[in-house]
């Protein structure tokens, strides 16, 4: 283009055309920006490694910066394996959500010892047996062991239902710590780092305590009975009939039921060798009880009897708690059908301690010894 033409365009208020090669001679610089997001990337990655190193969101990591583990995330299965090995217990309770209320101060008191609360929610009996057995492989020398026990250890596809949505960190419950960093660069880890930054500037409290213990139901004096009425039955009647013609199930049938979990039962007590081991069937609500009579009820009765047979074998105790009961029977004890209210936690636990002094069964039948140590 002359220099005549330029200013002609110019001129009548129109940039001149440019060529091709002068556009991409000095348009964006595509090197220069690649070169900004890969050092961009680059110090992310770094700040994220060091911060997951630092804070050691699940207390996994070989290193401590910041004292004892402080729960800061409400996934019990990535959070108590650093409460385990922290070893400032010699009595453990493993179990579902319905062990969870069991208070590590009211079970010192009642069976001595320093208690540490290992129940998971929705805790599959694979993962509970996971847990006692990093108790067993840290060495612990249990006072006390108690299994709380739910319908999950009666399950007869228990090893093909491990694990829950939840996920479960097997790289957290190995010997190696080394190995379980590159699990960690992600999201998750860094808010719960953050949490943890935010505990340590006074800012936030810790989610569950340094004994695992949560009341994770509603303030008991906000307790709405019909509320819970509608939680427990749903849009079931309000009560539970037995079967017009109870189940009979033939020797066969019976020894045809297979309960693999009880594999795994049998194999955490003998390893852990407690002091005192109490396995406990926890009292849910009738209404998340099999229907007394049903082939399903006559499932679980036999699973009772071989877990009793267990516990005998172990010189354990198994007491049975999940039965129809006047405990069980009122839906004013409970927030659903599995979950009661805190105070009936505080009276299962003395219950345990009268179970164990006198054997037999309650009085009012709320409770039935199954099994017991030799000699007792």
């Amino acid at each position: 283009m002359t220099d005549e033409v330029r200013a002609l365009e110019v001129g009548r208020g129109r940039e001149p055309e440019r060529s091709c090669a002068r556009e991409l001679k000095t348009g964006f610089n595509w090197s220069g920006h690649a070169r900004i997001l890969l050092l961009t990337f680059a110090v992310s990655a770094v700040a994220l490694v060091l911060i997951v190193a630092a804070l050691n969101p699940y207390g996994n990591l070989p290193w401590s910066f910041t004292g004892s583990h402080v729960v800061m995330d409400d996934n019990q299965r990535f959070q108590y394996p650093a409460l385990v090995r922290e070893k400032d217990y010699d009595s453990v309770v493993v179990g579902t959500s319905t062990s969870r209320l069991l208070d590590p101060e009211l079970l010192d008191a009642q069976f001595g010892g320093r208690f540490l609360n290992l129940a998971l929610n929705d805790g599959r009996a694979w993962e509970q047996s996971q847990l006692m057995h990093l108790v067993q492989s840290e060495g612990a020398k249990l006072h006390t062991l108690i299994v709380g026990l739910d319908v999950v250890w009666c399950d007869q596809r228990a090893d093909e239902r491990r694990i829950t949505k939840r996920g479960f960190p097997d790289w957290m419950y190995d010997v190696n710590p080394w190995n379980d960093f590159p699990f960690m660069l992600n999201g998750k880890a860094v808010e719960i780092a953050g949490r943890k930054l935010a505990y340590h500037l006074g800012l936030t409290e810790a989610r569950i305590s340094s004994r695992g213990f949560e009341v994770f139901v509603p303030p008991d004096a906000s307790y709405d009975a019909e509320k819970a009425k509608r939680k427990i039955w749903g849009n079931r009647g309000h009560r539970r009939t037995a079967a017009s013609k109870p189940y009979v199930a033939s020797d066969a049938e019976r020894k045809g039921w297979d309960f693999p979990a009880l594999k795994w039962l049998d194999a955490d007590l003998g390893a852990l060798a407690a002091q005192r081991v109490i396995l406990v069937f926890m009292p849910v609500h009738i209404a998340a009880q099999p229907r007394l009579g049903s082939d399903v009820a006559a499932v679980e009765t036999e699973c009772k009897s071989r877990i009793a047979g267990l516990a005998r074998r172990h010189d354990a105790y198994l007491i049975d708690f999940r039965r129809h009961s006047q405990l069980t029977i009122r839906d004013e004890n409970y927030w659903d059908n599995l979950h009661y209210r805190l105070p009936i936690a505080g009276q299962i636990i003395d219950s345990l301690g009268e179970a164990l002094k006198t054997g037999g069964a309650a009085a009012d039948g709320t409770w039935h010894v199954l099994a017991q140590p030799a000699g007792k």
